[in-house]
């Protein structure tokens, strides 16, 4: 039976979101949902001696209240230097970080795309080819995107022939069973509990940050520390 995921592209985003992917034959960029401030699309956290700190993404939102996160353009030219920087000062004595340091250093240093989706998702497919996971990535844009939330939801899983929406947690709130249920889709929803912890540069442990954590601090075992694999 063939599984689908659907969701807004993050940035930079944490294993959850890669168990995620890995879960799936298929996974779909939603950005022609509305961006939404202050979430996952444009900023993800770090380990720092001083604690959890966030990088974010400059966008131009002023006045943008509707906008899509397709639509969404990055505010600031040097955005990538900075964040590699920031990157390379917390994680350059990280056990894994020099195995690495080459991938995303040429990201980073020569990043000229505007547009946050595509940031997203060029980032998304180089962490993806890091761990090795195969799964076909495409955009919500391809699609016809009919009815309400849970219907273009649904909607996609027929344009794919797929009998298995899998959803992250949060989606409980506003999802319609009663669709899937109508249109024979079985949901099944991720469970993010449980994880193992890792050796992690400066302490408390702390789950929700990016990935590159785990990468720069695990290598090869990160498929270890993560429950698709």
């Amino acid at each position: 039976m063939k599984k689908i995921a659907i969701s807004q592209s993050n940035y930079i985003p944490w294993k959850g979101y890669f168990d995620l992917i890995n879960s799936v034959d298929e996974f779909i960029l939603y950005d022609d949902m509305q961006y939404t401030r202050r979430d996952w699309r444009n900023r993800n956290k770090i380990k720092t001696p001083t604690g959890v700190s966030w990088l974010t993404v400059p966008v131009q939102n002023k006045g943008k209240y509707f906008q899509k996160i397709n639509e969404t353009v990055i505010s600031e030219e040097r955005w990538a230097q900075k964040h590699w920087l920031s990157i390379q000062q917390n994680y350059i004595k990280a056990p894994y970080f020099k195995n690495y340091r080459s991938i995303f250093e040429d990201f980073y240093m020569n990043c000229e795309e505007k547009m946050l989706s595509k940031v997203n998702y060029q980032l998304i497919i180089i962490i993806c080819d890091i761990l090795n996971i195969k799964t076909k990535i495409r955009w919500s844009a391809e699609f016809n995107l009919i009815g309400d939330q849970s219907e273009k939801i649904i909607n996609i899983c027929k344009q794919l022939d797929a009998q298995i929406y899998f959803s992250g947690p949060a989606a409980r709130e506003y999802f319609n069973m009663d669709v899937a249920i109508k249109n024979k889709i079985v949901v099944e929803w991720m469970n993010y509990e449980g994880y193992s912890k890792y050796t992690q540069l400066f302490s408390p442990f702390v789950h929700e940050v990016t990935i590159l954590d785990l990468i720069f601090n695990t290598g090869t075992s990160s498929k270890n520390y993560m429950k698709s694999f």
